[in-house]
């Protein structure tokens, strides 16, 4: 109940950043049924405190962009949470009160498991696209390799036994012979001494990626993972190699892990093995039943790990639901799935878990519907079900880093709306979701939030709130008012996450030779500054399209702007026709003028908002670009903060309820206003 009043108090009040050079960071430990933990030691930043008989901790920090904190204690599971300071929102005491966590017991048989999504460590690490920084170089391939996994080293290393998709096939050079196919991909093998580094202990190679350059490429990648530290099942030199399960032993339980591929592939040779052919498990309905089966049977405890299903969709095919729910009726403990490179959501299916999607884990897809994905723990008793905790994720520049502030509330709703969808309910542990044995819907308390709408605006951003509540209830204070609820199409758009965790976002348009980052902003601490110049227009914006939109869907950019000088400002879309390579489409794809706007010299932030329509038929997908062109002076400076673009999910109402009646509303994070207003609007959780 403190959090949530924590940010009641900064949606009332405005957040003014906080000069005090310490931050005293508060919180409470629960067992899990409810009980305040004594004696436990949260550690953060080489300072280290015990709970007291309440379970309560203050702990006192230097302030810094990211506070990781850890929570330990004999005969318990250890937990890792990662704050941002934005997202703490010190009172005026400097204070900041992070929800009640809760830690699992230690006990007999109990096993901890950790899973990621799809992995790889090829193509854009080496050779990155619009000027980025190389990530890894071949002069310090293992050192670098490590580099990208190191943020989510802490939590890998938590689990009894963790494991990740290896999408990719591993070779020293080119593997030999391409498979006649759009896209492969190869990772030099220090990418297995990484992943072992992080904590990881077992690839699942069951996926399209796996026979990216047939029989030579899957022959190296057997040799090096036979050569590293890595277990791995999914993927053999013929079909009874691949469709053998790896089995280990932990806690006295004897585990089998399952890897699929949902298809054959269209071309010749498949994918798939067979039995004079290698490549990956094809998991038919047959196959897997047969495999969960006899595994199954010799009292193995048996996970499955499946390949398939839509890429960028909201939930998963007819047949992958089918063949997961398949795996549990023949006697398999746990379903895991990938492909998508977006997250879908969790069910529990007869008392077992399926994660239908577990989006990306070390990629390098650089369009912004794909970063946000997360880590799944799971506590298993024998082969009954005990907990899951979800611990977002951001991939922020390629690199998988604990997601924080907006990040975390965006991977979160999506979660709990996609799982709510199915009957699963995600409750709170920090900042990381759990779901219990018992599936409980965890009544919150009734929770008010005012919203001001300042400087003749009409659209403000809801990222603040819980992310696992919905929307009951909006108050207006006027007959003439309507809103509407809308989702944010940019990543790390408030720059408050820009530079934290050693890798800076790749997101954006952006000069990096007249840009900076300011330590103030319009609505946090962080905003960018343009450097212009005469005669030579600053551009800013997405650096890739937006590869999921929605076509003709009414959308509002909204930007906080800061001029020295007169500055013109042009909003421009750019789309990829149908039928457009991306590299043609961003080198010579037509840029239409939404809008010009003038902004004068000012002192003050100024609120930008146009709205626009996205494109209606010939494109798949399309990205936003804001042109700054001096009108005054040689030289001047624009100030940049909270650049959004908001595709809103319904039509205005002035509906007391809203009418949340598809998953694209339950995932709000804006809200806009048919007009400005200067009285309060109250949401009610």
């Amino acid at each position: 109940m403190r959090f949530y009043l924590m940010i009641l108090l900064f949606l009332s009040f405005g957040f003014a950043v906080n000069a005090a050079e310490s931050i005293t960071i508060e919180g409470r430990l629960l067992s899990e049924d409810n009980q305040p933990i004594n004696g436990v030691e949260v550690h953060s930043a080489n300072k280290t405190v015990l709970t007291d008989q309440q379970g309560q901790y203050s702990l006192k920090l230097p302030n810094a962009d990211i506070y990781q904190m850890t929570f330990s204690k004999d005969g318990l599971y250890q937990s890792v949470q990662s704050f941002s300071h934005y997202e703490l929102r010190a009172n005026e005491n400097n204070q900041a009160t992070i929800a009640d966590i809760t830690l699992v017991d230690k006990k007999a048989k109990r096993v901890m498991f950790a899973f990621g999504g799809d992995v790889m460590m090829g193509r854009r690490y080496y050779q990155p696209k619009f000027g980025d920084a190389v990530l890894i170089s071949d002069e310090n391939r293992l050192s670098d390799s490590k580099a990208i996994v190191e943020h989510v080293k802490p939590y890998m290393s938590l689990a009894d036994f963790a494991a990740v998709n290896l999408e990719t096939q591993v070779s020293e050079t080119l593997p030999g012979e391409r498979a006649p196919k759009s896209v492969t991909f190869y990772s030099k093998p220090e990418i297995l001494e990484a992943l072992a580094w992080a904590g990881i202990d077992y690839v699942t190679l069951g996926n399209n990626h796996t026979y990216d350059y047939m029989d030579s490429g899957l022959k190296s990648t057997l040799e090096h993972l036979n050569n590293s530290k890595l277990d791995f099942s999914g993927a053999g030199l013929n079909e009874s190699e691949a469709l053998t399960a790896h089995h280990t032993k932990i806690n006295d339980n004897d585990f089998a892990m399952l890897g699929y591929v949902g298809w054959e592939g269209r071309i010749t040779p498949k994918q798939t093995a067979s039995e004079d052919q290698g490549g990956a498990a094809f998991g038919s309905l047959t196959n897997i039943v047969n495999s969960v089966s006899r595994e199954v049977s010799n009292d193995k405890v048996t996970f499955v790990q499946y390949h398939g299903s839509q890429e960028y969709s909201t939930g998963p095919t007819g047949v992958t639901e089918q063949r997961l729910k398949s795996a549990i009726d023949s006697g398999a403990s746990l379903a895991v799935a990938h492909h998508p490179h977006v997250t879908q959501g969790l069910e529990l299916y007869n008392g077992k878990l399926i994660a239908y999607s577990m989006g990306n884990f070390v990629f390098d897809q650089y369009f912004t519907s794909t970063p946000h994905s997360f880590i799944l723990y799971v506590w298993m008793d024998g082969d009954s079900f005990h907990r899951a905790e979800i611990v977002p994720l951001y991939l922020k520049g390629y690199m998988p880093t604990p997601a924080t502030g907006m990040h975390r509330f965006n991977s979160m709703k999506r979660l709990v709306t996609l799982s709510n969808e199915r009957g699963t309910h995600i409750g709170v542990s920090g900042g990381h979701g759990v779901i219990t044995a018992e599936n409980k819907v965890v009544e919150s308390p009734n929770t008010e939030f005012t919203l001001n709408f300042a400087n003749n605006t009409r659209v403000q951003s809801l990222s603040h709130l819980p992310w696992a509540n919905n929307i009951n209830k909006v108050d207006l204070p006027e007959s003439t008012l309507s809103y509407r609820l809308g989702v944010n199409l940019i990543n790390g758009s408030d720059f408050e996450s820009f530079n934290t965790f050693t890798s800076n976002e790749r997101g954006f348009v952006l000069d990096r030779e007249h840009s900076k980052l300011n330590n103030y902003g319009a609505s946090g601490q962080k905003s960018m500054a343009l450097t212009l110049a005469k005669d030579k227009p600053s551009i800013f914006g997405m650096q890739s399209f937006r590869r999921v939109y929605k076509a003709s869907s009414p959308m509002t950019i909204k930007a906080n702007l800061k001029a020295s000088t007169s500055v013109k400002v042009n909003f421009y879309w750019q789309g990829r026709s149908t039928k457009q390579s991306t590299n043609d489409a961003l080198a010579n794809g037509k840029k239409n003028l939404i809008k010009s706007i003038t902004l004068n010299a000012n002192k003050q932030w100024q609120a930008v908002e146009v709205d626009f329509n996205s494109p209606r038929v010939g494109y798949k997908s399309y990205r936003i670009l804001a042109e700054f062109v001096l009108a005054d002076g040689s030289t001047g400076q624009v100030d940049l903060d909270d650049f959004a673009l908001i595709e809103w999910q319904s039509a205005f109402s002035s509906a007391s309820k809203p009418q949340l009646l598809n998953i694209g509303r339950k995932q709000a994070s804006f809200i806009g206003l048919n007009h400005p207003t200067d009285k309060t609007i109250i949401i009610k959780n």
